[in-house]
C-alpha cells in the first residue's frame, strides 16, 4: 500500500489502502469506524511497541512508560512485555498496572500529594521505587515503615529550577513549580541528611522533571548539571530524567529524537559520573502519535465569512488539549486522505463555544452529514483527561495490529454514568 499524507504525524503502519482509505494497523478506518461506532480512538500496537524498543535502546539503564499519557490493562501490559517499568501516580493507576499482570516491582510511584494509603500500596507491594516529593511525604513513609511496613527503594525528586520554552500548564522544572524540592536550597540538604540518617528509606537517586513538549535539548544538559553535586556528595548511583520530550502535532513542529535527548544527558554527566546509570519516564512519546480519533460529521455550517464548520459527535470532552493549550492538530478524511482542498474549523457538539477540535485545517470542499474525519495525534492526554461533560460518555479504543482491530476500553454509556447516581436512596422532603 502506498504511504499516507502527513505521514511525519501518522502512526507507523499507516498507508493508503485499495480502495483509497486510510488504513492503521492493516484495517481501513472506515471500516472502524462503522464497525465500533464513533468518536473512536485506534492505536497502531506497532507504533507503541517501536517506541518502546527506541527508548530502551537510547536509555539501556531503564525505561518507565508514564501510565498518565494513556492507560488501561492492554496499554499496561504492552509496555511492561516491552520491557518498560510503568510510572503510577494515583491508586487508580497502580491497580490499571497490577490488574493487567505488571509486578509490583516494576512500577515506579510518583505524585506531588501521595496519600497515607497510596503509600501503604506502595510498601505493602514492593514498589520499584518511589520519587520522594516533599519533607511531608518523608514523614509519612517514615511513620508507616516505623509501624512495620518494609523500608522502600526511592528516589528524591530534586527541582531543578530551570524554565523551559513549554506552555505554563506542562511546565515543572522552574523554581515555583508545586513538584519535588528546589535545588540549591538549604532545606533540600536537610532533608536528603534526613533521609539517609533515619533509614526508613533506601535512597537510590535522584528525579528531575522539566515538563512536556520540550524541543530545546540544552536545558535538559543545564538542568542535569544542577543534580550532579547532589548525586556526588551523597553517592547515589542513579538518575531519572524525566520525560517531556516533544512530539510534533503538526507537520510543521520539529521532534527531537530519543536517541539525541539521551545524548545531551550523556555529556550533561560523563566529565563527572560517567558510570551513573541513566533512565527516563516517557509517556506521550511513546502514545501520542500511536493514536488517532474517529468521528462523524453532524452538521456542516457556513459563516457570513465563508468559514466552514464540522461539528462531529465528539469534542472537548475526548481531546481537552485545543481549549486547556490551545494545541493544534491536523485532521484528514480518511476516504479521501489525499484532498486538502478549503479550510474547516472542526468543532464539537459540547455546549461551550471553545468547544474546537481544530481550526482551518484543509479537508475536501463537500463535506456532508455522516462524513467521517481523523483527527491525528490524539494517542496521548486525550483519553486520559477525557471526562462525560454534557454526559456524552468516553469514546472507545480499539487497538489495530495485523488487519485485527482489538476493543480495549469499551464505549461509556449513559447507564454507566446513571450507575454513579444515588439519589433514589434519598429520602425527599415534604413540599
Amino acid at each position: 500500500m502506498p504511504a499516507a499524507p502527513h505521514s511525519e504525524v501518522l502512526p507507523v503502519t499507516a498507508a493508503i489502502n485499495q480502495l483509497g482509505h486510510l488504513a492503521v494497523g492493516g484495517c481501513d478506518t472506515l471500516d472502524l469506524a462503522a464497525r465500533f461506532g464513533t468518536p473512536l480512538i485506534v492505536y497502531d500496537q506497532e507504533h507503541l511497541r517501536s517506541r518502546c524498543r527506541e527508548a530502551l535502546a537510547a536509555f539501556p539503564g531503564g525505561v518507565s512508560y508514564a501510565t498518565k499519557a494513556f492507560t488501561c490493562r492492554a496499554m499496561a501490559a504492552l509496555a511492561h512485555d516491552e520491557g518498560l517499568t510503568l510510572d503510577v501516580a494515583s491508586a487508580g493507576e497502580f491497580l490499571a498496572a497490577r490488574s493487567a499482570g505488571v509486578p509490583a516491582d516494576r512500577l515506579v510511584v510518583h505524585g506531588n500529594n501521595k496519600s497515607v494509603a497510596e503509600l501503604q500500596l506502595a510498601l505493602e507491594q514492593g514498589v520499584h521505587r518511589i520519587a520522594i516529593d516533599s519533607a511531608d511525604e518523608f514523614g509519612r513513609i517514615s511513620a508507616l515503615v516505623q509501624g512495620g511496613y518494609p523500608p522502600p527503594d526511592a528516589w528524591l525528586r530534586i527541582n531543578p529550577g530551570v524554565a523551559t520554552d513549554t506552555h505554563p500548564s506542562i511546565a515543572t522544572g522552574h523554581s515555583q513549580s508545586k513538584f519535588g524540592v528546589l535545588a540549591g536550597a538549604a532545606a533540600t540538604d536537610q532533608l536528603i541528611q534526613r533521609i539517609l540518617s533515619t533509614g526508613s528509606v533506601r535512597l537510590r537517586g535522584i528525579h528531575m522533571h522539566m515538563g512536556s513538549q520540550i524541543r530545546d535539548l540544552e536545558v535538559y544538559e543545564t538542568a542535569v548539571r544542577r543534580m550532579l553535586p547532589y548525586l556526588r556528595s551523597w553517592d547515589l548511583p542513579e538518575l531519572c530524567v524525566g520525560g517531556g520530550l516533544a512530539v510534533a502535532y503538526t507537520e510543521l513542529e520539529p521532534s527531537p529524537s530519543v536517541a539525541s535527548f539521551a545524548g545531551a544527558i550523556r555529556r550533561a554527566c560523563q566529565d563527572t559520573l560517567p558510570n551513573l546509570t541513566l533512565s527516563c519516564e516517557l509517556g506521550r512519546w511513546i502514545a501520542a502519535t500511536a493514536g488517532i480519533t474517529l468521528y462523524t460529521i453532524g452538521t456542516v455550517k457556513h459563516t457570513p465569512g465563508g468559514t466552514a464548520i464540522a461539528a462531529v459527535d465528539g469534542g472537548m470532552a475526548d481531546n481537552m488539549r485545543v481549549a486547556l493549550y490551545g494545541a493544534n492538530y491536523q485532521v484528514l478524511a480518511p476516504d479521501r486522505p489525499r484532498t486538502h482542498e478549503c479550510p474547516v474549523t472542526v468543532v464539537g457538539k459540547h455546549c461551550e463555544s471553545g468547544d474546537i477540535l481544530a481550526r482551518d485545517v484543509l479537508l475536501p470542499k463537500h463535506l456532508v452529514a455522516g462524513d467521517i474525519l481523523c483527527s491525528l495525534v490524539t494517542g496521548a492526554y486525550g483519553y486520559s483527561m477525557a471526562s462525560s461533560y454534557n454526559r456524552l460518555g468516553r469514546p472507545a479504543v480499539v487497538f489495530a495490529a495485523n488487519g485485527r482491530a482489538t476493543a480495549v476500553l469499551r464505549r461509556e454509556t449513559p447507564a454507566d454514568m446513571m450507575n454513579l447516581d444515588v439519589w433514589p436512596t434519598l429520602e425527599l422532603a415534604d413540599d
